[in-house]
This record gives C-alpha cells, structure tokens and sequence, in this order.
C-alpha cells in the first residue's frame, strides 16, 4: 500500500514540475532530455543492484527496456503536439482515459476475477477521470492529423502500461526492479537526444541547452524515477488485483493533481470538475473497501 501512495505523489508532483516547466517558458524537450538523464542517475546511483552493463544486455527484459524508453519520448511528444493543435482538456482526458486499455488487458491475459464490484468501481473512476479533465472549451482544427492525435495518445499511454505490467509479471524479478526502471529511462533519453539532434538538423537552428532547463529537467526527473519505481514495486507487491491497481493509481493522481492546482496555482474548477472529483472518491472507496470480496 505504500509503494501505490508514493507512486501516486511522485506522478502527482511531476504535473506541478510541468505546470512550473511552462511558467518559466522552458523548452519541453531539452527539459525532457535532462529529465530522463537524472531519472537515469538516480536510478544508477540508488536502485542499480550492482548494476552491470554487460549483464543487463542478457536480461530478457532489455528488449522492452529499449522500446519503452522509445515509447516514453514518442508518446510525450504527441502529448506536447495534441495540447498546441487541441487543448489542454483534449491531452488530459485521452492519456487518462487509457487506463482502460492495461485494465482490459490484464483481465483477459492473466485471467483475472471480473466481479460487480470491479466492474462498476471501474466505472465509476472513468467517469470520474472525464469529468475532472474536462476544461473550458477550446478552439479545435479539424485537420486529419489533429483528429488523429488523441486516438494516438489514448493507445500510446496504454501501451506503455501494458507494457510495464506484462515485462513486470513475466520477466523482471523483484531484485532488478531498479535496474529495468533505470534502463528504460537510459534509452529515453537516448531517443531524446537522437529526436533533438534530427530537429536541429532540419530547423537549421540554435538550440544550445539552457540552465532554466537543465534544473526543470533535474526537478521534473527525480519524481519521474520514483514514480516508475514504485509503481512497477506497487504491482509486485500485489495488495490489489492489478487491473484495480491501476485504476486507483490513475485516478488518484487525478484528484490529487488537480487538488494541488487548486492550492498551488489557483487553479479554478468548473462543477463538472467537482462532481468528477465525487466521482473519484466513490470509486476509489469502493474499490478498496471491497477488495477483498473482488479477490475472493
């Protein structure tokens, strides 16, 4: 239980880093570079079990590793692409919304018990996770790449959590959690590079690093790390079925985030909002107080 809260605050804090990230007006990629570059180091330096170049190529979640850390790069990309062309509210409500995706596959592939509890606890959080995300309304292009950028969010933030469950369950041992998790963030920030070396290349531009955005990359990485870590530990430890596991996750860090806008930035709500943040509360209870009954 407390891998999944930590899990929840070190993912709630990086939407404050973010918010604070486009305050200051710091480029997004060169931050995400050096995000992923500290996430790598903290995780060298704290969680490495001895870590061993030669050895980690031999594990049989490397492969995983590397497309994960592409997938991590990729998807944010889209993310940063779909708030500029749609909103905000639009990016939000498809990257959450995509929970459905590693809780459907977790029932079907490992056959887990889908009983009245669970299904409307499940219910109820995606509700509740529509109606927080959803902000003021915002002019949309009608592009076919614009129409297409949520769906490829929605299905680019499932896969990555189908994929960390799948890799967690079936190959990553409970000794190399640290070492998957720091892996994946290596070759995130190799991508990273790669994708602002080729944008370079094309713009024919200066993009040299500056400071405010080596320490929003340093300041948004150290909770990234942990979020990973202790959410791949949540799901080891197994006190929820994982599909439940996920759910309390995200929509935990919905309320959470959106409740920290509200103390930190001012953030205003509509009623919507707080009937989603209702919503979430219901079904976080629910799921909790009755899964024991779900499990048995």
């Amino acid at each position: 239980m407390i891998y999944l809260a930590l899990s929840i605050l070190s993912s709630s804090l990086i939407y404050i880093v973010f918010k604070l990230l486009g305050k200051f007006q710091v480029k997004t990629l060169h931050a995400l570079i050096f995000n992923y570059i500290t996430a790598f180091l903290i995780g060298l330096g704290t969680h490495s079990n001895q870590f061993q170049i030669a050895n980690i190529f031999e594990k049989q979640w490397f492969l995983g590793s590397v497309i994960l850390g592409f997938l991590f790069i990729l998807v944010f990309s889209l993310m940063v692409k779909t708030t500029q062309e749609l909103g905000m509210s639009v990016v939000s409500v498809a990257s959450k919304m995509s929970v459905a995706i590693p809780v459907i596959f977790v029932i079907w592939y490992y056959n887990e018990p889908l009983g009245l509890y669970k299904v409307i606890g499940i219910a109820l959080a995606l509700v509740a996770v529509l109606l927080v995300s959803i902000k003021k309304k915002t002019s949309v292009k009608l592009g076919l790449f614009s129409i297409l950028l949520p769906f490829l969010v929605f299905f680019g933030s499932g896969i990555i959590e189908t994929s960390i469950k799948f890799l967690e369950q079936d190959y990553v041992s409970n000794t190399d959690v640290g070492n998957f998790s720091l892996v994946i963030f290596f070759f995130a920030a190799c991508f990273g590079l790669l994708f602002w070396f080729l944008k370079r290349i094309k713009s024919k531009s200066d993009s040299r690093f500056q400071l405010k955005e080596i320490l929003g990359g340093i300041a948004l990485g150290i909770p990234n790390f942990y979020s990973i870590y202790f959410f791949i530990s949540a799901l080891k430890s197994e006190v929820f079925p994982s599909s439940l596991l996920f759910v309390l996750n995200n929509v935990s860090i919905v309320v959470l985030s959106t409740l920290l806008g509200i103390v930190l930035f001012k953030e205003k709500l509509t009623s919507k909002n707080w009937i989603g943040i209702g919503v979430a509360v219901a079904s976080i209870a629910l799921i909790y107080f009755t899964s024991d009954l779900i499990v048995a």
